[in-house]
């Protein structure tokens, strides 16, 4: 029988700078940061997710052959206008890749903004807002 699918848990980040990557996410995405396991490994959580943040090279850490950083494309939804999203990443001296532009998304249409964090993951912040969508 096919397992059903019903959400994502929690993704790991392969990272070089642990510290750096938590205080970016931290301050850019005000996500919590959060200590776990016998190790005291870095999570940084948001909503009911999480991300747990990987050193390059970490033997300890179950993972396949390739081992890099910033290899992710991400996407996050903001319940507000992505023209405030714009305010806050220039006042965190984040610049902007893309955007803003329309983007369809898994509900529909979404207007998005682009930048990098400091691994060269791609990020995308979206919102509904002001758009057409199912659901």
């Amino acid at each position: 029988m096919m397992p059903t699918i019903e959400r994502i848990d929690h993704v790991v980040m392969t990272t070089k700078d642990v510290e750096a990557t938590a205080a970016w996410y931290v301050k850019v995405l005000g996500f919590k940061r959060e200590p776990f396991g016998p190790q005291q490994r870095v999570a940084l959580k948001f909503g009911q997710q999480k991300f747990n943040l990987r050193p390059v090279g970490d033997k300890e850490w179950v993972t396949c052959p390739v081992d890099a950083a910033g290899m992710h494309d991400l996407c996050f939804m903001t319940g507000g206008a992505i023209a405030d999203v714009v305010k806050h990443l220039g006042e965190c001296g984040v610049a902007i890749a893309h955007g803003p532009f329309t983007q369809i998304g898994a509900l529909g249409a979404m207007t998005s903004v682009y930048c990098c964090d400091p691994d060269g993951n791609l990020i995308e912040i979206a919102s509904y807002e002001g758009q057409p969508h199912a659901g």
